[in-house]
C-alpha cells in the first residue's frame, strides 16, 4: 500500500466555524511525495513530532481550550460498464490538513493541502480566531497511540488490483443481470474503491494514524414488458479485499439479485393505501432504523435541542424488544473504522436497552457538554470538514420470533422488502419509500406490491414494534448530515409493526 502522491493543481481553502468556506488557488503543483504508512505505524505527513506540537500551541495561541490537526491523504477510483462496454474509468487524489479549535461550544475550523509548516501555521491562526485573549490551555507531550483492533481488510485490497481484475469484476455481475431473463433491458454495472491514509494529533498529545479500504459493487437492471417498466438494484462491499469478491458476495449473485428485483415488479400491483400490520424484512430495513431512530440519538442534535429525543433521556421510548447499538468495530463493514476521526478509539455504543434510551453518538465535543462518555463517533466527510457526531454500523438486536413466526401471524398486511428513499424530520416523523413489497394475507406472502410509502413518527414505530425476528441483514449506505456525506451501514432482524399508515393507491 505504498501509493505515491499524484501531481495536480493545489487548492486551499480557510472557513470559521460552519459558516463560510473561502477558498483561493495557487499554480505551482505538488512535488513528487509519498504520504503513505502500513497499519500499526504513524504517519507524519512530513512533519516532525515537534512541528506537529509547535502547530498545535499556535492554534491554541488565541485562547483556545482545544485543538487538533488532521492530515488525509486519500487515492479514490472507479469503473463503470453499460450497454455492453467498458462506459468510464476515473481515478482522483486528495491530500491535506484540516486545523481545529474550539473554546467553549464555539469550534473555529481551516484547511489547506499546501502541507509546509508555514502554510499549516497560517492555517492555524485563522483557526485560532473563534477565540480572544491569552492562552491558558497547553499542548501535552506529544505520544504515538494505535488503534486496539483491526476491523479491515489489509492484503489483497481492490486498491492494489489492476484495471484488468476490476474490469473483470463489474463484467461478470453485469453479464449475470443481463442473462437472467429476456425482459433484462438495461444494466449498468460499477465498482467504486478507495485507500484513506489519516493521522489526527491534538493537544491532548495523541497523535494516531489509520489506513482505511473501501469498495463497493454495484448493479442495477431494468425489465421491461411492454409498457410496463421495472427497476432492480444489487451491491456488496464494505472495508473489504479481492477476496470478499471471491468467497463472499460473488459479483454474478449481485447482478442476479438486482435483475430477479426487476422482473418481479413487472408483475407488481400498486400498493393499496391505509392502516396496516407492517412486517420489515431483514433485507433493507435498517435504512429505517438509521434515519428514524439514528439520527436523533446524535450527540448534537441532543444538546441542541433539535431531536424529538433531546428531553426523553433515560425514559422508556420503545418496546421492550428493541435494543439498538452502534459498533463501529463489527469487522469489514461500510461505516466500520478503528479509530474515529478525532482519533478517538472506537467502541460499541448502547443507545436503546429493552426500550430505554440510554446513550447518545458523541464526537469529543458533544461529549463534553452532554458530560456523556466520548465513544468514538466523530466523523467528517474529508479535511476540509469538521467532525461531527455520526452513525458507523448501527444495528436493532435480534429478538426470539422466527422470520416466518412473524409472516404466519400476520391476518393482512404489508410486508416491505426494498427501498428507493425517505424523508426524516427533526420532530421524528417520516416517510419512506418502497421499492418492492408483497401483500401479507392468511400469514403468507402473496401479490408482490409497487409504488408503497411508509408514513409515521420514529416514537410510535418504536414502541409498536411486537415481534423481532432471530434472523439479521444489513443495508450498505451512505448519510448525509450538515453537508457531509460518509459511509454507513445499518442493520436489522425481521420486524412486526403492529400498526402503521401505508400510502399508495
Amino acid at each position: 500500500m505504498n501509493i505515491k502522491r499524484r501531481d495536480f493543481v493545489k487548492s486551499s481553502g480557510l472557513c470559521l466555524g460552519a459558516a463560510a468556506i473561502v477558498p483561493h488557488f495557487a499554480g505551482n503543483l505538488f512535488a513528487e511525495t509519498t504520504y503513505t504508512a502500513k497499519p500499526g505505524e504513524v504517519n507524519y505527513f512530513g512533519m516532525s513530532k515537534e512541528d506537529i506540537r509547535k502547530l498545535l500551541e499556535i492554534a491554541l495561541s488565541k485562547g483556545g481550550e482545544f485543538s487538533e490537526l488532521f492530515f488525509e491523504y486519500m487515492v479514490d477510483s472507479s469503473v463503470s460498464m453499460s450497454e455492453g462496454i467498458i462506459k468510464g474509468s476515473s481515478e482522483s487524489v486528495r491530500l491535506g490538513v484540516g486545523v481545529r479549535v474550539v473554546k467553549g461550544e464555539q469550534t473555529g475550523y481551516g484547511y489547506t493541502n499546501e502541507l509546509t509548516f508555514e502554510k499549516i501555521k497560517a492555517t492555524a491562526l485563522t483557526a485560532a480566531t473563534i477565540a480572544q485573549g491569552n492562552s491558558k490551555a497547553t499542548v501535552a507531550n506529544m505520544n504515538e497511540y494505535f488503534p486496539k483492533v483491526q476491523t479491515y481488510a489489509t492484503e489483497n485490497l481492490i486498491s492494489d488490483a489492476t484495471l484488468k481484475t476490476k474490469i473483470e469484476l463489474i463484467r461478470e455481475a453485469y453479464d449475470a443481470a443481463m442473462k437472467y431473463d429476456s425482459k433484462i433491458v438495461k444494466v449498468n454495472s460499477s465498482l467504486a474503491d478507495s485507500i484513506q491514509y489519516v493521522t489526527i494529533a491534538n493537544s491532548e498529545g495523541h497523535i494516531i494514524s489509520d489506513v482505511r479500504p473501501m469498495v463497493r459493487l454495484v448493479v442495477s437492471a431494468t425489465a421491461e414488458n411492454g409498457k410496463v417498466r421495472g427497476s432492480g438494484h444489487g451491491n456488496d462491499g464494505g472495508r473489504v479485499g479481492l477476496d470478499f469478491y471471491k468467497k463472499t458476495a460473488h459479483p454474478r449473485d449481485i447482478g442476479t439479485r438486482a435483475a430477479k428485483e426487476a422482473v418481479e415488479l413487472l408483475s407488481a400491483e400498486p400498493a393499496p393505501a391505509g392502516e396496516y400490520t407492517v412486517v420489515l424484512s431483514k433485507h433493507q430495513s435498517g435504512v429505517m432504523i438509521h434515519e428514524a431512530v439514528g439520527h436523533p440519538l446524535e450527540g448534537d442534535a441532543n444538546w441542541k435541542k433539535q431531536s424529538i429525543m433531546s428531553e426523553k433521556f433515560g425514559q422508556i421510548v420503545a418496546s421492550p424488544l428493541i435494543n439498538i447499538y452502534d459498533d463501529a468495530t463489527i469487522p469489514s463493514l461500510r461505516g466500520s473504522l478503528n479509530i474515529d476521526d478525532e482519533g478517538t478509539l472506537c467502541e460499541k455504543a448502547m443507545l436503546i436497552e429493552k426500550g430505554k434510551f440510554v446513550g447518545f453518538l458523541n464526537d469529543k465535543l458533544s461529549a463534553k457538554i452532554l458530560k456523556q462518555p466520548e465513544n468514538g463517533h466523530g466523523r467528517r466527510e474529508t479535511y476540509q470538514h469538521m467532525p461531527i457526531p455520526r452513525m458507523n454500523n448501527t444495528n436493532l438486536a435480534p429478538g426470539e420470533s422466527t422470520p416466518e413466526e412473524i409472516i404466519k401471524s400476520v391476518k393482512k398486511g404489508f410486508y416491505a422488502q426494498t427501498y428507493q428513499g425517505g424523508m426524516v424530520e427533526n420532530t421524528g416523523k417520516f416517510t419512506f419509500s418502497v421499492n418492492l413489497g408483497y401483500l401479507i394475507e392468511d400469514g403468507k406472502l402473496t401479490k408482490p406490491l409497487r409504488n408503497a410509502t411508509l408514513i409515521g413518527s420514529n416514537i410510535n414505530i418504536l414502541k409498536d414494534v411486537d415481534m423481532v425476528a432471530n434472523d439479521f441483514g444489513v443495508f450498505l449506505g451512505s448519510c448525509g448530515k450538515a453537508g457531509q456525506t460518509v459511509p454507513v451501514t445499518a442493520g436489522t432482524p425481521t420486524l412486526r409493526i403492529k400498526k402503521m399508515t401505508v400510502g399508495g393507491m
